[in-house]
C-alpha cells in the first residue's frame, strides 16, 4: 500500500485483502499506515499457503526501495488503487 505514486510503501501479508484494506481506509490499520496514510493498494499477491505468504513478507521488506518499485510498476505502471470502487455504496 502507498499514499501517493512513488509514495511510502506497506508491505503486509493478511488473511483477508479487503477487509485489511477497509481497515487500512477507516484508519483502523497501524501506526506506521496512519501516519503516513497509506490508503492505495498498488500491489498484490495471493497464495493458499500462510507460510509462503509470511516468507514472501519477510523478503519483500528486506528488498531496496527500487526492486519494490519496479515490482509494482510490472503488474501496476500508473500505480492505480487496485482496491478502487471495492467500498462504493
Amino acid at each position: 500500500m502507498t499514499n501517493k505514486p512513488n509514495g511510502t510503501l506497506y508491505v503486509g501479508v493478511t488473511n483477508n485483502l479487503e477487509r485489511r484494506v477497509y481497515e487500512h481506509k477507516t484508519g483502523r490499520g497501524g501506526v506506521f499506515t496512519k501516519k503516513y496514510k497509506l490508503y492505495n493498494l498498488v500491489f498484490f499477491d495471493e497464495t493458499n499457503d500462510i507460510r509462503q505468504a509470511i516468507a514472501t513478507e519477510k523478503q519483500m521488506k528486506h528488498w531496496n526501495r527500487k526492486y519494490k518499485k519496479n515490482t509494482i510498476e510490472l503488474r501496476n505502471p500508473e500505480w492505480k488503487d487496485l482496491s478502487e470502487g471495492w467500498f462504493d455504496g
